[in-house]
């Protein structure tokens, strides 16, 4: 992918506590999807109005606003054996300025923009609310990393998830 989606649908969360996350949730409409192959595996990356999914072997990992179920912000971490696969998933969530948040956004956008397996996306009114996607393989290991930038709120998710093979 060369560049970002502009999307034209808002966004439905505006900070971390909106967000929701589960590991069984059905397919969600996306916005943008990109898919990935890593030697062998699919991994497909969704961009939702409501943040992200992603689809990778048994995990369908979601961190979005979910309808009718109350945000409780995202986990720190979680640890999981799926079907013989090790899951590993944690999450940060940063506090900046204005200045240095869109700093990062930018960053971010520079970034991802020149990466084949990434994703990202802008959503209306700020530059700044973005949400990123990246994977990659390193030997068993399915790796991905997830960004979402709220300007409102002066923050920035940051998720990193591995996923080992049987």
């Amino acid at each position: 992918m060369s560049g970002g989606i502009r999307l034209a649908t808002p966004y439905r969360d505006t900070s971390a506590d909106q967000l929701r996350f589960t590991l069984t949730g059905p397919r969600r409409p996306a916005l943008a999807v990109t898919d990935a192959e890593l030697d062998g595996v699919t991994v497909q990356l969704r961009l939702l109005g409501a943040s992200h999914q992603v689809l990778a072997g048994p995990v369908s990992e979601t961190l979005a606003c979910l309808p009718a179920e109350p945000g409780q912000g995202p986990p720190h971490t979680v640890r999981r054996d799926i079907d013989g696969w090790r899951y590993a998933f944690d999450s940060t969530v940063t506090r900046l300025e204005s200045d240095q948040l869109s700093a990062r956004a930018a960053e971010l956008r520079e970034d991802l923009a020149h990466r084949p397996a990434a994703l990202h996306g802008v959503f209306p009114g700020s530059p700044d609310a973005l949400t990123g996607l990246l994977t990659w393989r390193a030997g068993r290991v399915v790796n991905w990393r997830t960004w979402h930038v709220y300007p409102q709120a002066g923050q920035v998710v940051t998720t990193e998830t591995r996923l080992e093979m049987p």
